[in-house]
């Protein structure tokens, strides 16, 4: 399949906020992003039209009843059968901050047992109670099966919430763990899971910042890739000298490439 033939859906409307960053990285690797309202998506469009799905960041529904809570049940309603047709075909999913917490409150993350619409996971408060706008050290898991973050060793992104502390039980975390489904954790600057603030953010359990289905397909993490696409949206980079682009950028060219060899 040619790149440009390839159609990602961006979902937009209800608070969400980063639609424009989202369909920029898109079309940055060559793929074709529409924006498409949520009230848009049932019979007037359908799933079916595209190859990949983007859940993006924001504040959807104003985070009433918990952040992605609302969203999600609305996507539920309307969805359900597309959203399970979409994975059974191999499709991708990516979901970024308020995007991944509307993944896990759906149940497609992590989907031990298949089951793509059961919460086994959450993104809680922060620790700290407060907001956190700042950058974050990344580490992957070179072992994950996680079509997003193929190549990754270490790198840097943006967040930005007040909800996003990843918690799960202890058998989950270890089935994570086993099956290398945590993808993404936070790092100190010797790489080092972090555990105390700020450079693990939130607290989140097992210093967790991405997770993935079994597949790699359905992925979800809390830092904004799509925040990061040139080297100048680091505040930094007078000093850490200019990059061919922004660490961002190598989640969006993965999944597109995938699409471009399987399609």
């Amino acid at each position: 399949m040619k790149k440009s033939d390839i159609k990602v859906l961006v979902i937009t409307g209800f608070g969400l906020n980063c639609e424009k960053e989202t369909a920029a990285a898109c079309k940055l690797v060559g793929a074709t992003p529409e924006l498409v309202h949520l009230n848009d998506l049932g019979e007037k469009r359908t799933l079916e039209e595209f190859q990949m799905l983007c859940f993006i960041g924001g504040f959807s529904f104003g985070d009433h009843l918990g952040s992605g809570t609302v969203f999600a049940n609305r996507v539920k309603v309307r969805l359900q059968a597309q959203l399970q047709k979409f994975v059974d075909d191999g499709k991708l999913v990516i979901g970024i901050c308020n995007g991944f917490q509307t993944l896990t409150r759906l149940g497609m993350v992590p989907a031990l047992d298949g089951d793509y619409f059961n919460q086994t996971v959450a993104l809680a408060h922060n620790d700290t109670g407060l907001f956190r706008d700042d950058w974050c050290e990344l580490a992957a898991d070179k072992q994950s099966p996680c079509v997003f973050t193929r190549g990754i060793d270490r790198l840097r992104l943006p967040l930005r919430h007040g909800e996003g502390k990843f918690v799960a039980d202890e058998a989950t975390l270890d089935e994570l763990e086993k099956r290398h489904l945590a993808v993404l954790r936070y790092v100190d600057a010797d790489g080092n899971p972090a555990t105390e603030f700020p450079v693990n953010p939130n607290g989140s359990l097992r210093s967790i910042a991405g997770i993935c289905d079994p597949t790699g397909r359905i992925f979800g993490l809390m830092p904004h890739p799509e925040a990061f696409l040139s080297p100048y949206n680091a505040p930094d980079w007078t000093r850490r000298g200019a990059q061919a682009e922004g660490d961002g950028v190598i989640f969006f060219r993965n999944a597109v490439d995938y699409i471009a060899d399987n399609f």
